[in-house]
């Protein structure tokens, strides 16, 4: 199976959601019904699972592929650099302007 990004590295962040209403769950009945026939079918793999998960820091979501065995994270979008990234831009756009030291600690 090939898996290809959907948008390049520089694609925006989707802004933070909202708090969460009281029928988060009715409201997406759906698509956690549609990711439980996927994780059963196996379309990615035996013992691979697709999961939904919400960023602390930056309250995003985050879509994962984890080995179910391992607890190993095999794709994450958006990448953990970018969920960082986003947090810093936050924080910076609180202060009004971020420090040149800001992005020091996330460079690779």
């Amino acid at each position: 199976m090939d898996v290809k990004p959907v948008g390049d590295a520089g694609q925006a962040l989707p802004a933070a959601p909202a708090a969460a209403s009281p029928n988060w769950l009715v409201e997406n009945r759906e698509l956690i019904r549609s990711v439980k026939s996927i994780n059963a079918a196996e379309l990615f793999g035996d013992g691979k699972e697709l999961t939904f998960a919400l960023d602390w820091e930056t309250k995003r979501p985050v879509v994962r592929v984890i080995d179910r065995q391992s607890g190993e994270i095999l794709f994450q979008s958006p990448p953990d650099y970018m969920l960082r990234l986003a947090e810093v831009m936050g924080k910076a756009g609180a202060r009004g302007r971020a420090s040149p030291d800001a992005f020091s600690r996330y460079e690779g």
